[in-house]
């Protein structure tokens, strides 16, 4: 990501212009993910987010609350992000097992590298409240489940089971996180997340 000095939503007439509620909140969505990179989460806090963006704290308090909700709202705009892309992807797939893993690890593998060492400092964040890990869990779990939707179709009359799908989660944060450490290489994670994916699948069949 580039650096918060030239981040447009920190620059702009947007930043310093009355805008729609939307449009703000977007701007200071980008300006947080601008700083977490810069600065880590540890600096972000809300009064540093509307010096940032350029606005007064009473925005950035009427639009998030508290770090928390920020946080919360950092993680819940990486999930949309990555919501998209997953379901075109898995959409697009060939109806086979092979495809349709292939197209799952890939992207999730993908959507992780994409936001970088950001989404991994929010995550680690999560972890600091009860509330901001039940934030987590709820994405966790909606992602399990879609996944149980994707492979009923090539399982047992049981499906997939829910602790399989845990360990592919678990695999599949553990791997994207060790690719974007550049501990091992991109096909590297979406491979052996492959391989894992396939392993659950196959053995619920």
């Amino acid at each position: 990501m580039e650096s918060l000095s030239k981040h447009p939503a920190a620059t702009t007439p947007s930043a310093r212009r009355r805008l729609p509620r939307e449009q703000r909140t977007r701007q200071l969505l980008d300006v947080a993910w601008a700083l977490i990179s810069e600065e880590g989460t540890d600096q972000l806090t809300l009064a540093r987010l509307a010096e940032a963006a350029g606005v007064t704290k009473p925005v950035a308090y009427d639009h998030f609350g508290t770090r928390n909700g920020l946080l919360a709202a950092l993680y819940e705009d990486y999930d949309v992000r990555q919501t998209v892309v997953f379901d075109s992807a898995v959409d697009a797939a060939r109806a086979t097992l092979p495809e349709k893993a292939r197209v799952v690890a890939t992207s999730y593998v993908e959507c992780v590298l994409t936001q970088g060492q950001e989404i991994s400092a929010v995550v680690a964040a999560l972890g600091g409240s009860p509330e901001l890990q039940a934030v987590r869990r709820r994405y966790q779990q909606a992602f399990i489940e879609k996944c149980q939707r994707i492979f009923a179709p090539f399982a047992g009359p049981g499906g997939v089971t829910a602790a399989g799908m845990w360990a592919v989660l678990g695999a599949a944060d553990t791997l994207s996180q060790a690719a974007a450490d550049a501990d091992i290489s991109k096909a590297q994670a979406c491979d052996e997340l492959l391989q894992t994916l396939l392993a659950v699948v196959k053995r619920s069949a």
